[in-house]
């Protein structure tokens, strides 16, 4: 009888054993959760979420999905930047990070998906005002990344984290430089651009699987790190991501677009787009509209500025936005409502990006730009230079009256010239610009040394080039103090690498 006992005991210890080797947590990233993945990088985010729920039911085991759920929050999150959104996700990440420590250190999967989460959450936290919490997580992801390519060399997914963290780490602004130091976190614009090259050059199944997000860190990132801005567009122009599927590839097209004084390509991109209650549903499309509608002056502008503020939850451009639409009814002589804005302005969103910072500062000073020099930097940043160059036609920096309007004129001139290829003339008026602003508050100086350093980048020169893109950093207490050095400073990394 004993013998029996001992043996069914026997018996239950092996099935048990077996059991629990049968339910060990793994990371199966299957053809469902790929077919999800894919989903959310065309931000499809309602139909990647039925696919992972339906992974949770067949395969509960299966650790993938929790890390691609933390996609779908790090996008919903990153681009409608709702609080309360925010507040209901609080407790995810701990959650996340525990389920994953279930999971097998074997795979390449144990600490990538760690940094990944890490990484998100660290851009999340920053993008809500959290930097000093973003900074440990993004220490965090860094250091979990660095681990995992040394345990897994072959794993190619490690060289597009670990190469775009290494540029973003490079980016940090000066004043923010002491937090990098502490934190133990270099950067390197060279080494983390050819981290990412190595990665889509690579042929496997996971450089396969991954390469459309590959391709939009890649592209953001050398359009405004390394200030490849004709390449990262002429990429979209002749590879031709999907912008009418693909929603992802669509905001980076019209961001860009907007940004490199292309607004008609930004509209069109924004009408043909596909639309379905499966995609993330988001106002930035209405901000982005809302830009390049301004951009030629359209009267339309204000619908969808105003549509932006509705349904926007978070506190990123509404400063900015609102000085747009001030300025818009400023321009068509409509001082009430252009005042009404302003007064809306100084009392809401937040100081966290430098156009707001900018908009807060002109709208506390009580004075208003001039309408002329406005109409024609609208112009310009929407690519309309003829029609701007018209607007300026005769004009001469002794008609304007204020010295902040002259310093303006000077650079609105050379920013047109520079965009028309008139070259020559365009130095000359940045040369005036900087030397009638270098110690002026507004940023025409400053950016007027950026462009100098581009321009003499582009000849080759250099010498030139490294010289006006340390007289930009060099110039204190001016708008746009941040973004203008942090672009500097990647020209002046570009230059030294390849000086002779």
């Amino acid at each position: 009888m004993r013998l029996v006992v001992t043996r069914i005991l026997l018996l239950f210890v092996i099935l048990l054993a077996g059991w629990s080797s049968f339910c060990q947590k793994g990371f199966d990233f299957n053809a469902r959760c790929k077919q999800a993945y894919q989903e959310i990088m065309q931000l499809k985010l309602q139909s990647a979420k039925r696919l992972l729920e339906q992974e949770k039911a067949a395969h509960p085991d299966n650790l993938i999905p929790h890390l691609l759920d933390n996609y779908i929050d790090f996008y919903t999150l990153l681009f409608n930047e709702d609080p309360q959104e925010l507040k209901l996700k609080k407790s995810v990440l701990d959650k996340r990070i525990a389920l994953i420590n279930e999971g097998p250190e074997s795979s390449p999967f144990y600490l990538f998906s760690k940094s990944v989460i890490y990484f998100q959450w660290a851009a999340v936290r920053m993008k809500f005002g959290y930097n000093w919490d973003g900074g440990w997580l993004f220490r965090r992801s860094y250091l979990l990344i660095k681990d995992n390519q040394e345990k897994f060399p072959g794993f190619s997914p490690n060289l597009l984290y670990n190469g775009s963290m290494q540029i973003a780490a490079d980016a940090i602004p000066d004043g923010y430089r002491w937090l990098s130091n502490l934190l133990g976190v270099k950067g390197g614009v060279e080494k983390g651009f050819k981290a990412i090259e190595s990665f889509l050059s690579e042929k496997d199944e996971w450089a396969v699987l991954f390469k459309d997000e590959a391709l939009f860190y890649y592209l953001f990132l050398r359009y405004y790190n390394k200030n490849e801005r004709k390449e990262a567009l002429e990429y979209i122009r002749t590879k031709k991501p999907d912008v009418r599927n693909n929603h992802l590839f669509a905001f980076l097209a019209v961001n860009l677009n907007v940004n490199d004084q292309q607004s008609e390509n930004a509209i069109r991109i924004i009408k043909e787009m596909v639309v379905s209650p499966d995609y993330l549903q988001t106002p930035v499309w209405d901000l982005q509209m809302g830009y390049a509608l301004m951009n030629r002056l359209d009267e339309q502008a204000p619908v969808y500025f105003e549509q932006y503020l509705t349904h926007f939850k978070g506190s990123f451009y509404v400063k900015d936005v609102l000085q747009k639409l001030s300025w818009f009814y400023y321009i068509k002589g409509d001082q009430h409502k252009a005042d009404d804005y302003r007064k809306q302005l100084i009392s809401r969103g937040a100081q966290r990006t430098d156009a707001d910072k900018q908009a807060q500062k002109e709208a506390l000073s009580g004075t208003w730009p001039n309408k002329l020099l406005l109409q024609a930097r609208l112009l310009n940043d929407g690519g309309y230079f003829q029609e701007a160059l018209h607007l300026l036609a005769g004009k001469r920096a002794i008609d304007f009256t204020d010295a902040p309007d002259r310093l303006e004129f000077y650079y609105r001139v050379a920013r047109l010239y520079d965009a028309v290829g008139r070259e020559e003339e365009s130095i000359t008026f940045y040369q005036q610009a900087i030397k009638s602003g270098e110690h002026q508050k507004e940023y025409y100086a400053a950016r007027s040394a950026l462009q100098l350093g581009m321009v003499y980048e582009k000849k080759g020169d250099t010498a030139q080039a490294a010289y006006w893109y340390r007289q930009c950093l060099d110039m204190k207490g001016h708008d746009y103090k941040n973004s203008l050095d942090q672009r500097a400073k990647a020209g002046l990394s570009r230059v030294k690498s390849t000086a002779p």
